[in-house]
């Protein structure tokens, strides 16, 4: 089962400094049939004017990923963590019992970013940061897992939950794969590009909802990027 999100349809609103769409209920956009997808909370995809963006603070027990498409943002929070993450990077921050942070578009052009929220398995446990690069030199083709809970993807952020973080580009006219455990959900959205998920044509921007599927077949319509989330449900 694929449910298409287009893009046009998601919530949120354009604060001038943030331009910002909501794939689940989040701030003032609440839809009782979207709080969730599994243990998956939050996606937020957000534009961030030049000089602008989140001043500090608090989280507590949620694993917060952040996957930069466009700029860099800055990170700093009460731990001594600093660090700009470029386009195509990835950094995750591990709420824990609690940390306060800013995130700050210090660049002269804007900044795209997803937010991705999901549940730790378990609490109580401090906080921390971290950041990877995306190799998109060998992601042609085939998914590169950024982030993950999973003890076998050993090059991947860590993150305390049953969850992966995974993404890939796909060259026009050319297909990749993702296979699913039974039990799994999976929510997509096409960070560029214009790509089939098993049939169903999704466009850049646009989320996809899946379960009760076993594999997953990509075919790209123009050269795409596009974003995973592989969550218990």
């Amino acid at each position: 089962m694929i449910e298409l999100r287009p893009h046009s349809k998601l919530g949120g609103s354009n604060h001038g400094w943030l331009d910002t769409r909501h794939h689940f209920s989040f701030a003032d956009y609440q839809d009782p049939n979207r709080t969730n997808w599994g243990r998956m909370r939050v996606w937020n995809d957000d534009t961030i004017a030049p000089n602008s963006g989140f001043a500090t603070h608090a989280h507590e027990e949620m694993e917060i990923i952040t996957y930069v498409r466009k700029g860099a943002i800055t990170h700093q929070d009460d731990l001594g963590n600093k660090g700009r993450t470029v386009a195509g990077d990835v950094q995750v921050m591990s709420a824990g019992t609690g940390i306060q942070h800013s995130e700050y578009n210090l660049e002269d052009e804007e900044t795209k970013i997803f937010q991705i929220w999901i549940f730790p398995d378990q609490k109580g446990l401090p906080p921390s940061w971290g950041v990877r690069p995306f190799p998109t030199q060998i992601s042609n083709g085939r998914f590169v897992t950024l982030a993950s809970g999973f003890d076998d993807d050993h090059d991947a952020l860590r993150i305390r939950a049953c969850a992966r973080l995974a993404a890939a580009t796909i060259d026009a006219a050319e297909q990749a794969e993702y296979s699913v455990e039974t039990g799994r959900k999976i929510y997509v959205v096409v960070a560029s590009g214009s790509i089939e998920v098993n049939g169903v044509l999704v466009n850049s921007g646009d989320g996809a909802a899946i379960q009760h599927e076993s594999v997953l077949k990509f075919l790209a319509h123009q050269r795409s990027e596009v974003v995973l989330v592989d969550i218990s449900g």
